[in-house]
């Protein structure tokens, strides 16, 4: 029973009436994250969109942009302190660096492993205890976690990222607040063409095409909603049969 003296716990519409609420999103400039912030925003959700630039042309709907270097601890500090009421977080900022094993170099690495896997410990940290129960976090990782010949540094950001989301998702569970990680294959993004990656050409999937970024961004809205309460600490790996 409750009390007068018991404080109202907020309600989480997203989990319970499938009304949405206000998800932050990185990587809102373009790729994966634009699609996933397009997709949201016609769905109905309020969106924090962040990115180091902004978006070319800004998405229609109520949507606020925040610049952020994502590799800067303060700045993504200061961007969680300014949001106060998030229902859900979406961590999709990423980049490529390759390396062959004799080649490594530690300045990719650590670039990586600070956009990749630090900023999410921060905002997860920063962000979680405030979610309501019902909350979500969606994590954007790769299918290349499992290994890849040649992308040995960028694997190990991404197979960190499970590590941290099947933690926290045991953790918050008993609060309804739910932890996943999806996993696409060679998407679709401005990323294949990045001469950065040299040497390591995308792989075409066994369907014969690479996966669309409204693919990603369709199932990480479902991850969001309310059909998804149960499902936490998973990583959803989308490769058009590539892993098979």
């Amino acid at each position: 029973m409750s009390t007068q003296n018991d404080p109202a716990p907020r309600r989480h519409e997203p989990a319970m009436h499938g009304a949405p609420g206000h998800a932050l999103v990185t990587g809102c400039g373009s790729g994966i994250g634009a699609a996933i912030t397009g997709r949201l925003l016609a769905g109905g959700w309020r969106v924090t969109g962040v990115d180091i630039r902004a978006p070319r042309q800004e998405p229609a709907g109520d949507f606020r942009y925040e610049q952020a270097d994502l590799a800067d601890t303060g700045a993504i500090l200061r961007l969680c302190a300014n949001c106060t009421d998030v229902d859900a977080l979406v961590h999709a900022a990423g980049f490529m660096r390759v390396n062959p094993v004799g080649a490594f170099r530690p300045e990719d690495g650590e670039a990586m492993w600070r956009v990749h896997v630090q900023a999410a410990e921060t905002m997860i940290d920063a962000l979680a205890a405030r979610m309501p129960a019902g909350g979500r976090i969606v994590l954007i990782g790769s299918r290349t976690a499992a290994g890849a010949a040649g992308r040995g540094q960028y694997a190990a950001t991404k197979a960190a990222l499970l590590g941290l989301a099947r933690s926290c998702a045991a953790e918050l569970a008993p609060r309804g607040v739910t932890v996943n990680v999806v996993a696409p294959g060679a998407t679709d993004t401005p990323m294949l063409a990045d001469p950065s990656r040299g040497g390591s050409p995308p792989r075409l999937p066994p369907i014969g095409r690479f996966i669309r970024t409204d693919e990603i961004a369709e199932l990480v809205a479902y991850l969001l909603g309310p059909f998804a309460a149960a499902i936490t600490g998973q990583q959803i790996v989308v490769c058009g049969g590539g892993s098979l």
